[in-house]
């Protein structure tokens, strides 16, 4: 009879290899990590040298808002017949570098920021007219929701500002030239290019 051998032991089952986990997904949030800390550092860099920017403005539209804005002093005023009236032309003024810049450039005026100024005087106006005037003129800007910043900036004077725009009116008398003098004027602007002031 023949012998019946028996089976050989199955080879025992070969272990399953694991996929790698895969390292790309961290690699990458690393390399996004790594580039916005570099943006955020050159950013912060660029803001430190440069200041906070200069808002752009249209000097038409601030001219057209000043003029606007004078006409309602001068009519709060009510100053008698022969009292000097706002210029018809707005001056502008010297702005400056902000930031770690302004050390750089001390005392050196940007060419592309300006201030813009309507300002007047009249003199031999009576203390009890100027009060009356000023008066009026600071009832209506309070009631606009202009905010007082300055007081007795002369003998009697005032300083308001607008919330929304930074428009500023001084109206201030002075006792020894009887001189009653207004100052409107708009905060620092960027112009446009090739805007000719």
């Amino acid at each position: 009879m023949p012998s019946v051998q028996p089976p050989a032991p199955a080879a025992p089952p070969r272990p399953q290899r694991r996929p790698r986990p895969r390292l790309r997904p961290v690699y990458a949030a690393v390399v996004l990590g790594v580039a916005a800390l570099l943006l955020a550092t050159c950013w912060g860099a660029y803001r430190l040298w440069n200041g906070a920017p200069y808002p752009e403005v249209d000097p038409a539209i601030v001219a057209t808002r000043l003029g606007a804005e004078a006409e309602r002093v001068q009519d709060d005023l009510a100053l008698p017949a022969g009292a000097e009236s706002p210029p018809d032309r707005m001056e502008t003024g010297a702005c400056y570098y902000r930031g770690l810049r302004s050390v750089a450039h001390i005392d050196e005026a940007r060419a592309d920021v300006r201030t813009f100024i309507l300002d007047w005087r009249t003199t031999g106006v009576p203390k009890d007219t100027a009060r009356t005037g000023q008066e009026r003129v600071r009832a209506r800007l309070s009631q606009q929701g202009w905010k007082l910043i300055s007081e007795n900036i002369s003998d009697t004077g005032f300083r308001y500002e607008d919330r929304n725009t930074g428009d500023q009116v001084d109206v201030n008398w002075y006792a020894s030239t009887g001189t009653l003098a207004v100052s409107i004027h708009a905060p620092c602007g960027k112009i446009p290019d090739g805007y000719g002031l």
